[in-house]
């Protein structure tokens, strides 16, 4: 039996706070929530995708189901410490989490090489990614510091996590290779409420008093975005008459500099 959580079922709300929304927000969390076990951890993701992102430009376009594949580390991963493969879907609002936890090495064969996977629930449906998207490999080294509370009541079903340094790379995707790159959100806070049942009504206040309102933020699909955006012709949209929704969701390829 594995000695940690493999699936998750949960809604995750998103907030971008500046950091007077932020201590508002800890200031009422005190004597109600407290830092997990383990404290302030640097996350390093590496994300899967096609040569021309199909994952991320359905992650913005907000459709009714979206899927993510990424390896993830809990700081500098060692060789023989365990990283996670997790494979995220989103269905109507509701975040589906699966994931496996194997060495790096385990993983690289797995995923990198096209070894064979564990032969689990989990691991076939993880497998199928690669059958269903043809060309599917590391695409994007994504990284932030994170902070991480939970209740001091267990009878509260609710885990709030605060986001910084949140920064992503298109080169260096090893995850065992130091954090770095463009920076999505300088000097503020992405704050997630993970909670099957409701936000209790302290916390709901608080937020309303500080204008703290939710915000559909994804990680991967705003880092896509802000990566490619110094690399589109931008002249060449105008002419054309392409919007720029149109140029990260239809047509990644056609319009960078590197394709002319």
């Amino acid at each position: 039996m594995a000695d940690y959580q493999s699936t998750f079922r949960r809604v995750e709300m998103k907030y971008v706070m500046n950091p007077d929304q932020k201590r508002a927000v800890l200031d009422v969390l005190d004597g109600r929530m407290a830092v997990d076990s383990y404290g302030r951890t640097e996350i390093r993701n590496i994300y899967y995708d096609t040569p021309d992102f199909i994952l991320a430009r359905r992650s913005i376009e907000k459709p009714a189901y979206k899927e993510k594949l990424r390896t993830r580390s809990y700081g500098a991963p060692g060789p023989d410490s365990r990283i996670f493969v997790e494979l995220k879907k989103k269905y109507l609002g509701i975040v589906y989490k699966r994931r496996l936890a194997l060495t790096e090495a385990e993983a690289e064969e797995w995923l990198d090489r096209g070894g064979s996977g564990p032969d689990t629930q989990v691991g076939r449906e993880i497998s199928y990614m690669f059958r269903n998207y043809p060309g599917l490999g590391p695409a994007m080294y994504l990284s932030y510091e994170r902070e991480a509370l939970r209740p001091l009541d267990s009878a509260l079903d609710l885990r709030i996590t605060f986001d910084e340094r949140i920064t992503a790379r298109l080169d260096g995707l090893d995850i065992s290779l130091p954090a770095g790159g463009t920076e999505l959100i300088p000097g503020g806070t992405l704050m997630e409420i993970k909670t099957a049942t409701a936000i209790p009504l302290w916390l709901a206040r608080t937020m309303s008093e500080n204008r703290i309102f939710r915000s559909p933020f994804s990680k991967y699909g705003n880092a896509y975005k802000k990566l490619l955006f110094d690399r589109v012709d931008w002249e060449l949209c105008d002419r054309y008459r392409i919007s720029r929704h149109h140029v990260f969701t239809c047509f990644p390829h056609v319009m960078l500099h590197s394709d002319f």
